[in-house]
């Protein structure tokens, strides 16, 4: 048994033994998992990803004279804020589209220009137009703004993002005859393709999918800078069919995130174009386990072989309801290139950029190595499968037209 206290101690006198979520693998089948526990205090996990549920909020500073945004409109690149908030505070979600584009981005052959690239753009040191209008009050009274406006210029820009790291996810086919532009990109018609959006072995709920040691206030790598777990993600539904290691078979935990967009870098937070569908982010993220005992190193020692995955025909789940499960196929197989479905051959194709997550965690790995990292004890638990917790969809004769 360790504490992450004592890791910690490890960590900043540059004793800490720190490997990622693959180099775990191996270790263990070279050692078995006594010794390894006992060796290894950190385990590294990351993923990049779209992840469309994610957004910042920020702070412009006050003009002269004043402007009151709340309630009223802004735009940053001609992309919608959302500003019901107080005089200066703006929120922009990674999908939010201009409201001068007449949606024509999201039909094939165009490119949307939304959210997610307002955000890329401004880590990546650009500056913006912001116009913005009010409707004046006796301690606010000017009605509208314009200005350029960058990172530097806003007294806080932070990175919220409310459902992120989805442990596990489908495996998006279509039976249909024509295709189809989905969140899981393009499908072609007659099971032509297979698309799917997790680092597998590399994903952090996938090791440690009971919560054992991510929780909330758990420290992070997010988008090149140190965040934080700030709640459980919304649509987070843990009490789904599990393996017997506790590994989900379906779509299950997701994550909030947290952190300063001031300290982050471009090349983790992408913004991106889905053809067909809109915009969205691209994001990094990186978590560490701390290797507390056995039960726990052996969760983080899952190979892709043992993680399975749902085949969902997204020609009949979306837009109607029903979300029928075809089969299972396990992470091996989706990252050899093809997968063998009712007798057919489908080539597969990952929206999640295993080289880019595999990076994270060699760059976690090297910050914890650095001393640069050091672990947070969690102020609070993830709802787990034994919670009662429970994801509750909208459900059918409730919605009208």
């Amino acid at each position: 048994m360790k504490t992450i206290q004592e890791i910690n101690e490890k960590i900043r006198s540059g004793k800490a033994v720190t490997l990622t979520a693959e180099e775990i693998v191996q270790a263990v089948k070279k050692d078995g998992i006594k010794k390894t526990a006992r060796r290894v205090d950190v385990v590294t996990t990351a993923t990049f990803g779209p992840m469309c549920s994610s957004g910042i909020y920020f702070n412009i500073g006050h003009a002269t004279p004043r402007i009151k945004l709340g309630g009223g409109k802004a735009t940053l690149n001609d992309v919608p804020c959302y500003a019901g908030f107080a005089a200066i505070d703006l929120q922009l979600g990674a999908n939010a589209l201009p409201d001068s584009d007449p949606r024509n981005s999201i039909y094939p052959g165009k490119f949307a220009y939304g959210g997610g690239h307002v955000i890329a753009d401004l880590v990546a040191g650009k500056k913006l137009p912001l116009k913005a209008e009010g409707y004046g009050t006796d301690c606010y009274p000017r009605t509208s703004l314009h200005a350029l406006i960058g990172l530097q210029d806003m007294n806080e820009a932070v990175l919220f993002n409310f459902r992120n790291c989805y442990q596990n996810y489908n495996v998006a086919v279509n039976s249909s005859p024509k295709v189809i532009y989905t969140y899981m990109g393009i499908l072609m018609p007659e099971f032509g393709n297979a698309a799917f959006c997790s680092a597998g072995q590399l994903s952090p709920l996938l090791n440690d999918p009971l919560y054992s040691t991510i929780g909330i206030g758990t420290k992070i790598f997010l988008g090149g800078a140190q965040g934080y777990v700030a709640w459980w993600g919304t649509q987070h539904n843990p009490g789904v069919a599990r393996t017997e290691k506790g590994v989900p078979k379906v779509p299950a935990g997701t994550l909030a995130l947290i952190g300063n967009l001031k300290e982050m870098e471009s090349r983790w937070l992408v913004g991106t174009s889905m053809t067909g569908y809109g915009a969205t982010l691209s994001v990094g993220v990186g978590i560490p386990i701390p290797i507390l005992n056995e039960d726990i190193l052996a969760q983080t020692a899952i190979e892709d072989r043992e993680i399975s995955a749902p085949i969902v025909d997204y020609a009949h789940a979306y837009p109607e309801t029903k979300n029928e499960v075809l089969g299972y196929v396990n992470y091996a197989q989706l990252k050899s290139g093809t997968i063998e479905w009712n007798g057919k051959k489908i080539p597969t194709g990952s929206l999640s950029s295993i080289r880019k997550a595999r990076e994270i965690a060699h760059e976690l790995k090297n910050w914890v190595e650095q001393k640069k990292f050091v672990l947070s004890e969690p102020v609070g638990t993830i709802p787990s499968a034994d919670s009662g917790y429970r994801f509750h969809p909208l459900k059918q004769g409730n919605a009208k037209e």
